[in-house]
């Protein structure tokens, strides 16, 4: 058993909330830190409220944890290497740079021998016809950094257009795929990998709106997705629970992205599996051993997404459906306010 006690999470939204919650079924206590709302505080032992600016307050925060993790990626360089000067991050820095930047995600991607979507770097908006010229049509700009839920991105069907995201990013040819996956991976402190069945992903603008497991695709597809997800996360010397997005196409796996955290398409775990991947992520970081990621039902994932909360007095008294609500103010729309496992009957 490990002597960890308490651990430091970075960001209080939903997912440092069922983090907090995993934890505290294994004995542990987590501190989020957090400049804004923090949801997240309502089930953690304590809760910090100051910028990723106030060096005094990350101080204090890293030095009353044993490690830090995060539930999201866009955390300044100069916060984390503060926190780095006193306690450990996992997953690693390396882990973080990678996916905070698409293009660099992609070049690392690509190098490991990976597939990905044609792409080319458009740093001003004065470079973005010749990387039309380059990797045709149809395409999507996407912001380097910072974008999520379909945020920061521009379809591009016509080379006269003009639409800038108005900031650095990555040109990707569109993919012509058939359906996308995604992969839960972890990997623990002693390079054990564990990961969860693929789930089939279906979005509505831009969101994820269902995830589905099993993903009703051939056991050659699903098994070389789990292994191409392992390979990332072993490549990158990954400690923790990692989101792998894929594109299944003719020619086989195009990898569209991937997440250093615990991922929304993950959320199917707490349904179907002894372990989810939230106390997962909470084994690897703390070097507990990793738990068996084995699924003993079929669930499908929604989001509830803005007025769907209206939808709860319905769905706490269905049969099958599990409900989690993330405790946020106002439902706004597009604003992920809770999601459902349904478990299939």
């Amino acid at each position: 058993m490990t002597d960890m006690r308490s651990i430091g999470i970075l960001g209080g939204g939903q997912l440092g909330r069922m983090l907090s919650v995993a934890a505290s079924r294994l004995g542990l206590r987590c501190h989020i830190y957090e400049p804004g709302a923090a949801p997240a505080g309502d089930v953690a032992h304590a809760v910090t409220t100051a910028p990723y600016e106030d060096e005094a307050a990350l101080r204090r925060f890293a030095e009353s944890v044993d490690v830090v993790t995060y539930e999201f990626e866009n955390v300044p360089t100069s916060a984390l290497d503060l926190i780095e000067s006193i306690v450990p991050i996992r997953p690693n820095r390396r882990a973080l740079a990678v996916s905070q930047d698409r293009q660099t995600e992609k070049t690392f991607l690509r190098d490991l021998g990976l597939r990905v979507a044609p792409f080319a770097a458009v740093d001003t908006e004065s470079n973005l016809p010749a990387a039309i010229a380059e990797i045709g049509m149809p395409a999507i700009l996407k912001t380097r950094r910072m974008g999520y839920d379909g945020k920061g991105q521009v379809r591009i069907t016509d080379a006269s257009a003009t639409e800038w995201t108005g900031a650095p990013s990555v040109l990707e040819r569109f993919v012509d795929f058939s359906a996308e996956i995604s992969v839960i991976v972890a990997r623990g402190a002693d390079g054990q990998v564990a990961a969860y069945d693929p789930g089939l992903n279906v979005h509505q603008g831009g969101i994820l709106r269902t995830t589905t497991v099993p993903c009703g695709l051939p056991a050659r597809v699903t098994t070389d997705a789990v292994l191409l997800a392992g390979r990332i996360a072993t490549a990158l010397n990954y400690i923790g629970v990692m989101g792998v997005e894929l594109f299944v196409t003719p020619d086989g796996l195009i990898v569209n992205e991937i997440a250093p955290r615990v991922h929304n398409s993950g959320h199917w775990t707490q349904a179907g599996c002894a372990v989810d991947q939230f106390e997962q992520h909470i084994r690897a970081v703390a070097g507990l051993p990793l738990g068996d990621g084995s699924r003993y039902a079929d669930v499908v994932m929604e989001n509830l997404i803005g007025d769907d909360l209206d939808r709860v007095p319905t769905l706490l008294a269905t049969p099958g459906v599990q409900v989690h609500l993330y405790g946020k103010g106002e439902a706004r729309p597009g604003r992920k306010m809770g999601h459902i496992n349904r478990i299939a009957r």
